[in-house]
């Protein structure tokens, strides 16, 4: 390998744009695989052409978001805490961080499934629809989290193959599980007609196979190396950090939820052509975004793995290639988005009325990926750093800037107001974790 692959004796290394790309360009490809996946999903039950059975799938599809955004820290802690372990050439605590999420995972996960009848049951209350759609979401959260320990260990090895910094690997993984269930969304959700429980006993065994691929490949791997010992691994104060690292990314997670809901909520006051235009260009947005986080992937290991060595060189370096790498990027998308927006806006809806207020906020949506990319960057550096309460504080500090916005711009000026408050949101993020920043590097190293 590359300068990535630096001997962990020397601790120095140093971060060139191959070692940046050579993490992000695939966890780029892996990101969109997701967005696939809900694509495909949405596709097959559609066939059915029952409305009832697609919003059953959101609903549930919304209950996931929010029970597993509980547990990102999974993948995002993981990643910060294995990249410090190898900047600092300590092979048994990454080993052990690893572990440590498993066990986490494990336990987690269990108790999810074992509460499947009281999550669907809360989710069918806050969504108040039809007894047809809650039906549908009941089936759906019933079957699906019975994969939630498979989830967990998936997220918790993706987070020690990303803070190793191997993002082939991790492309790899997140393929085979996202085309595993993909293909069995076909063959049991339309061809045996399954329907929504099709689509959620896909999504059971893509997660399970996945799972024993990846935890083949780090035994194999672990087999070669000494390993730590029991007392390391359930090392209480190590968990305590870890535990820490997940109320910090859990309330910055569901804050940022919560701002899109209220975005989506406001969208609604102004009529439901104006909330559907609305939910076709954050499409754009939401693409863009998986684009940028294979950037903020390699902001993540290349930031957390400098802390680990104590190297101030590497760390600013990862800073800047991946903010250059972003904003070029997303200026790209930007770019797209503005020649062609009104071409992809025909593709996704064929309503006249929609795609005519679509099109007029088209720039709107264009230009997130340019006011998001210094957000997305920064939060990548500080998973890697776990600089966690840092992030969950501007993260507090930006939904203030939002919800202040929101309650001025909006109805001075309609959805374009909407709009300009999210900008607003975007910035206020990006440009709060920046100025924070300048003074943790000062006193990390």
């Amino acid at each position: 390998m590359d300068q990535l692959s630096t001997s962990a004796a020397g601790r120095s290394f140093a971060v060139t744009n191959r070692s940046v790309l050579a993490i992000a360009v695939p966890m780029t490809l892996a990101y969109l695989t997701t967005p696939l996946l809900g694509i495909v999903d949405t596709a097959v039950v559609g066939q059915f052409g029952d409305a009832a059975l697609l919003g059953g799938l959101a609903a549930g599809g919304l209950a996931f978001d929010v029970v597993f955004t509980t547990f990102n820290f999974l993948r995002s802690g993981t990643t910060g805490l294995v990249a410090q372990a190898f900047g600092r050439g300590d092979a048994l605590e990454e080993q052990a961080v690893l572990w440590r999420a498993v066990l986490i995972a494990v336990v987690a996960g269990i108790v999810l499934a074992a509460l499947a009848p009281v999550i669907a049951i809360g989710g069918q209350k806050f969504m108040g629809a039809e007894p047809r759609v809650s039906e549908a979401m009941a089936v759906y959260v019933h079957i699906r989290l019975l994969a939630a320990p498979f989830s967990l260990i998936n997220y918790a090895i993706l987070g020690y193959v990303l803070g190793r910094g191997e993002g082939g690997l991790g492309l790899m993984l997140q393929a085979v599980l996202n085309g595993i269930n993909i293909a069995l969304c076909f063959l049991l959700g339309l061809k045996l007609g399954w329907g929504v429980a099709g689509v959620a006993w896909a999504t059971v065994t893509g997660e399970f196979l996945a799972m024993l691929l990846g935890l083949a490949i780090v035994l194999r791997r672990f087999r070669r190396l000494e390993r730590p010992s029991r007392q390391r691994i359930l090392d209480l104060p190590a968990y305590r950090r870890m535990l820490s690292l997940n109320r910090d990314i859990m309330i910055r997670s569901f804050s940022l939820l919560a701002a899109f809901a209220l975005f989506t909520r406001q969208g609604a006051q102004f009529g439901t052509v104006t909330l559907a235009a609305n939910a076709v260009l954050m499409n754009f947005f939401l693409i863009a975004g998986y684009f940028l986080d294979g950037f903020a992937t390699a902001a993540e290991q290349l930031a957390g793995r400098a802390i680990g060595a104590g190297a101030e060189t590497p760390f600013r370096q990862a800073v800047r290639l991946t903010l250059f790498w972003g904003f070029g990027l997303s200026g790209v998308a930007t770019l797209v988005l503005l020649l062609a927006g009104v071409d992809l806006v025909g593709l996704i809806t064929t309503s006249p009325e929609v795609r005519e207020v679509a099109d007029t906020y088209l720039p709107w949506a264009a230009f997130t990926a340019l006011s998001g990319v210094l957000a997305f960057q920064m939060d990548g550096v500080f998973i890697g750093a776990t600089w966690s309460r840092d992030m969950r504080n501007m993260m507090l500090l930006s939904f203030l800037a939002f919800s202040a916005a929101l309650l001025t711009l909006a109805p001075a000026f309609g959805n374009s107001g909407l709009w300009a408050s999210l900008h607003v949101f975007l910035l206020v993020r990006g440009v709060s974790l920046l100025m924070v920043l300048r003074v943790r590097a000062r006193t990390a190293f």
